[in-house]
């Protein structure tokens, strides 16, 4: 079974959408890795800030497969789809990378170029998953993370539990 990252945001009733999220995902996959929760700034558009984490868990669907579960959380999120394509969000989860895939696959493009682009994507998955390899690019999340310019983006830790948990906490 492939290793699969999601990156997971929302800037709208962000604790319960990301909690919604959370616990939907561990109802079908069970046994999930849960990044801190960062909260950072909108990036593309004026906007509330997001709250942001990657998880990771082991995946039997196929790429296709896991990509229309994901719609099918965000959509019972209240996720809209008729609105810009940077703007707020109730639930947004995209499939950063699935096991060793490159390339367009079931219309999704692996890995996510936002790995290497955005903080909010990059900081978590390295913060559970640094020695894992970027499918692509050959290093690290940890060699990626430490090559990135940290000064580009803000976002900063916050607290969140989920299930009584802490998931994580300011700094």
């Amino acid at each position: 079974m492939p290793q699969v990252y999601l990156s997971i945001g929302s800037n709208i009733n962000r604790y319960q959408h990301i909690s919604a999220s959370l616990d939907a995902l561990d109802k079908r996959f069970g046994d999930i890795t849960i990044s801190p929760v960062y909260e950072s700034e909108a990036v593309g558009f004026e906007g509330d800030n997001f709250l942001n984490l990657v998880v990771g868990f082991f995946c039997q669907l196929s790429v296709g497969e896991l990509a229309k579960h994901l719609r099918d959380i965000e959509h019972d999120n209240g996720r809209r789809r008729d609105g810009p394509k940077f703007g707020p969000r109730t639930l947004d989860i995209d499939i950063l990378s699935y096991g060793d895939e490159v390339g367009h696959i079931d219309g999704i493009d692996l890995p996510r170029d936002e790995i290497i682009k955005n903080a909010f994507v990059l900081l978590p998955l390295f913060d559970i998953a640094p020695g894992d390899i970027h499918p692509q690019l050959g290093k690290t999340y940890a060699e990626l993370w430490q090559a990135y310019d940290q000064s580009s983006q803000k976002l900063w830790p916050v607290d969140f539990q989920w299930r009584g948990e802490k998931i994580s906490a300011h700094a």
